[in-house]
């Protein structure tokens, strides 16, 4: 059972990261509260990935530092990510079978060993894996490792799910899988942020956008709004396909 608190809203108030003298998000004001899909776009370097390590709480160590402004998880500071999960681009696999990994994965969410077995084979079936759970992880097709990853961040039962280009290296089948899947997380209730590169991806799945550019937040906007009616020069620039520098 969730505790009764929630990390939402996820607060930035005028955030700036550095990694020695590169900026790489430069002033950042932000809200994120419940509600459907949050979809971060934007071309490569422009802040997505350590916009959401920020969001995770995973600066200062993960090659940047925040040097200015306030971060704050339903209303508190410094709070540990225990309600909060982080889906990477090219995860990694434990070397124990597909349910070993997802025992691991509860262990260290506290989760008592009586338990273990039935929440691990849940979630398996939740991601249409659980015909597999003995196989060696590291044996799994791409797609299959990805479902795997979505299976282990859930073990957390987060309220807030964070994920990086999470279909980049997937082919259109394993792609469309992995989407629906995102889709019915956020419709369980987990808040959704998700940084991808591909556009058709965001108006699939996204409930608003926010576009990055030089590590700053040139847009935000409803979803329709923004494929509709973009209000920024570098919005109609990336969304007409042409480069953004």
């Amino acid at each position: 059972m969730r505790a009764p608190d929630s990390d939402l809203p996820i607060i930035l108030d005028d955030v700036t990261v550095q990694a020695g003298t590169v900026t790489i998000l430069d002033h950042v004001s932000l809200r994120l509260g419940a509600g459907g899909p949050t979809v971060l776009i934007g071309p490569n370097g422009s802040g997505k990935t350590t916009l959401l390590r920020v969001l995770m709480g995973l600066l200062p160590t993960s090659g940047g530092r925040v040097t200015s402004g306030t971060i704050t998880w339903g209303g508190r500071e410094l709070v540990p990510p225990v309600r909060r999960s982080f889906l990477f681009q090219r995860p990694t696999m434990l070397r124990r079978s597909a349910v070993g990994n997802i025992r691991y994965a509860l262990a260290t969410a506290g989760v008592s060993r009586r338990e273990r077995a039935a929440r691990a084979a849940a979630l398996l079936d939740r991601v249409g894996l659980g015909d597999l759970s003995e196989r060696p992880a590291r044996r799994l097709s791409g797609g299959e490792q990805q479902r795997l990853s979505l299976a282990r961040a859930l073990a957390r039962d987060p309220t807030v799910l964070f994920l990086d280009e999470p279909t980049a290296s997937l082919d259109p089948a394993a792609t469309k899988t992995i989407e629906d899947l995102i889709r019915a997380v956020a419709d369980s209730g987990v808040k959704v942020v998700m940084a991808t590169h591909d556009l058709g991806e965001a108006r699939r799945l996204a409930d608003d956008v926010m576009l990055l550019h030089r590590g700053r937040i040139v847009e935000s906007q409803p979803a329709a709004s923004f494929f509709a009616n973009p209000q920024s020069e570098q919005a109609r620039t990336f969304l007409a396909g042409e480069l953004l520098v």
